[in-house]
């Protein structure tokens, strides 16, 4: 199924929204919960499937929904279609500080290998499935898993990614990089995990015990901050429950337990 043709606009700079135009009968597909508004023309509804095989059954759907529990996602995308005579508008956020990512698949051999929580939305017509990693030490410490997103099409695919996003293209070198901060990559690109060289620098370098490394021809889009390090962070400086707060929280901690009246 060919891809509807839609324009876009990115709106921000640290918590980037992306303004999709839909010409009347265009469909953009997206999470669900990634809509952040929407004109008063667009219609959306909630399907199982990215609608990218309109004769595919009931099986096939079925089939479509396991794949994406695997990911972690909703089994449900929301579609969003413009039932107007006009252009009309429909914009989607980040769901953490960040960027978004547009990649026109069509410019990109017609599909891209993601992290499996980067995808935000699409035209309709791309097809979202999920791509094993066949490389055991990729799947047990790559940050990523065995499993991977892959967007397959012609048309416009955005996804999100934490922080500054790099754009490298590689031909042929190899390319290491921590284990999380890889967002995406073109198909022509080998995964790996590998160990860090030394004990000295596996338990006191501060980049863990191993490091993603990247080779071959194609793109690769790298991340600056992954979810998974700043919910770490946050935790790590977040009060303990009951405990005592130290640091910054011990200020609103106090005003808190004086509000609660504690």
């Amino acid at each position: 199924m060919q891809s509807h043709q839609i324009d876009y606009k990115i709106i921000g700079n640290s918590m980037q929204m992306v303004e999709i135009e839909l010409d009347p009968g265009e469909t953009v597909i997206a999470e669900a919960g990634a809509m952040n508004y929407m004109e008063q023309d667009i219609r959306f509804d909630t399907k199982m499937g990215d609608g990218s095989e309109p004769n595919q059954g009931l099986m096939g759907k079925l089939l479509g929904a396991g794949k994406r529990m695997l990911t972690g996602e909703s089994i449900f995308m929301t579609h969003f279609t413009n039932t107007g005579s006009g252009k009309s508008q429909v914009t989607f956020a980040s769901p953490f500080p960040g960027s978004i990512i547009p990649m026109d698949l069509s410019q990109l051999g017609g599909e891209i290998i993601c992290q499996k929580d980067a995808f935000l939305c699409a035209a309709k017509g791309t097809k979202v499935d999920i791509a094993f990693n066949r490389k055991l030490g990729a799947g047990f410490f790559g940050g990523e898993g065995f499993i991977l997103e892959r967007l397959k099409g012609d048309g416009m695919a955005f996804v999100h990614a934490g922080g500054t996003v790099i754009e490298r293209e590689l031909r042929g070198e190899t390319l290491r990089l921590d284990t999380g901060c890889l967002v995406a990559m073109t198909a022509g690109i080998d995964f790996d995990i590998e160990m860090s060289r030394g004990l000295k620098s596996m338990f006191f370098g501060g980049e863990g015990l191993f490091l993603a490394t990247v080779r071959g021809h194609g793109k690769v889009w790298i991340q600056s901050l992954p979810f998974s390090r700043l919910a770490d962070r946050i935790i790590q400086h977040a009060p303990s429950m009951g405990g005592s707060s130290q640091g910054e929280g011990s200020v609103l901690g106090g005003i808190g337990r004086m509000l609660d009246g504690r």
